[in-house]
């Protein structure tokens, strides 16, 4: 498989990919097939790898400094950087491996982090939700050693992005039964890489 360098720092000019890496494993399944999406999708890319970031679990001192600074409309701190980022990215990208009927803990920190009124998503006059975010598409890849199934996953994931985001597409990109005896994974793997093209909204 190619590799694809992925831009350090700020999104810049041209369409802003973000890559929201919640891959663990060096050697990543997930990640590997993730950058060949990535590549194909052709813009500038920001990865975010979760395992390097210092997000924490959402505690009461800092639900309590959030909420004075949202009722504020001061967006300011440091704390709302992530959400700013997610809000503004013209095309997401998720990978996150098949765990445990979901994906790794670090990956629902990050939601709960960006998932700020007033930057990702706000309420109408009916107490709806109404997304903020410019993404028109949210692509997210998982690999799986077993059979794959999407309820506690990438379903919850296309619930936040279509109702609380206002992202209007999102994509599965899965490679699964990577581990099970008479299966090949890197079969699998390599043609999952080849229906890519298929996979991408234009």
């Amino acid at each position: 498989m190619k590799k694809v360098v992925i831009a350090e720092g700020n999104l810049r000019s041209g369409k802003k990919i973000l890559y929201i890496n919640a891959c663990v494993r060096k050697e990543s399944r997930t990640n590997r097939l993730a950058l060949e999406l990535i590549e194909r999708l052709d813009g500038n890319c920001c990865e975010i790898k979760l395992s390097d970031e210092k997000l924490h679990p959402l505690k009461d001192e800092q639900l309590l400094k959030r909420t004075k600074l949202i009722e504020k409309n001061d967006y300011s701190d440091a704390m709302f950087d992530c959400a700013k980022q997610f809000a503004a990215a013209d095309e997401i990208v998720i990978s996150a491996p098949y765990w445990d009927f979901s994906f790794p803990a670090a990956l629902k920190v990050y939601l709960e982090n960006i998932y700020v009124i007033g930057i990702v998503s706000e309420y109408g006059a009916d107490g709806v939700p109404q997304g903020l975010c410019r993404a028109k598409t949210l692509y997210y890849v998982t690999t799986a050693g077993g059979p794959y199934l999407p309820d506690f996953s990438y379903d919850y994931i296309k619930t936040l992005a279509t109702v609380c985001f206002g992202i209007k597409n999102t994509v599965i990109i899965k490679a699964e039964r990577l581990d099970e005896q008479g299966f090949d994974p890197d079969s699998i793997l390599e043609r999952t890489v080849r229906d890519l093209d298929e996979s991408i909204i234009r």
